[in-house]
């Protein structure tokens, strides 16, 4: 199931559905980063280009994740 957020970026306002895992991710990583969740989607959209935000937003986590694992090896 989707969850669903609202945010204001750019000055205007646009929600975003996503698994609660990425959700979860997302939140994550802003944390540890010392952010606010908004800033670091802000951020994403930011460098999005073309792409959907919930597409964007996945691709950062999945991203996230593969660093991670070739850190790991």
């Amino acid at each position: 199931m989707l969850k669903k957020r609202s945010f204001s970026i750019a000055r205007h306002r646009t929600s975003v559905a996503l698994e609660p895992e990425f959700w979860a991710a997302l939140e994550a990583e802003a944390l540890g980063a010392g952010m606010a969740l908004t800033a670091l989607v802000a951020r994403i959209d930011a460098g999005r280009a073309d792409r959907k935000l919930a597409s964007a937003l996945r691709l950062h986590v999945l991203a996230r994740a593969l660093e991670k694992s070739a850190s790991a090896i």
